[in-house]
């Protein structure tokens, strides 16, 4: 059996990370999370996880400097979908330029999410 693929929650709130947990761990996904910006990049540096969903707007480093962090740190490195209640234009713009797979704004759909989640960090199928 493959190992699952590994997926780094970086939100404040608790209830979205407890919430994106219980879904994606019910998909297959093994989970990880942070809740600040300067611990999300410390689980990164740790788990080295296949994908990071980070939130905005979050204490002690915003989800664009932990972007940058992770970027700085590898290159290649873990593919990440941003998530923001932030309606400005340019931040989404911002976001892009640092190399985010994926942008969306709360309230998003949780089907959303998951089709992201699927494109971004696939699924092994299980051998036959």
């Amino acid at each position: 059996m493959t190992p699952a693929k590994t997926i780094l929650i970086v939100d404040d709130d608790r209830e979205i990370v407890a919430g994106l947990r219980t879904v994606l761990e019910g998909r297959g996904y093994r989970i990880v999370t942070a809740h600040d910006g300067d611990a999300g990049l410390k689980q990164a540096a740790k788990e080295k996880p296949n994908l990071v969903i980070v939130d905005m707007m979050m204490p002690k480093k915003s989800g664009f400097l932990v972007i940058e962090g992770l970027k700085k740190s590898d290159a290649a490195g873990p593919k990440v979908i941003m998530m923001t209640a932030n309606e400005g234009s340019r931040h989404r713009a911002y976001a892009e330029m640092l190399g985010v797979d994926d942008y969306l704004r709360k309230p998003f759909a949780m089907d959303k999410l998951l089709d992201s989640v699927a494109k971004h960090c696939p699924l092994e199928p299980e051998p036959a």
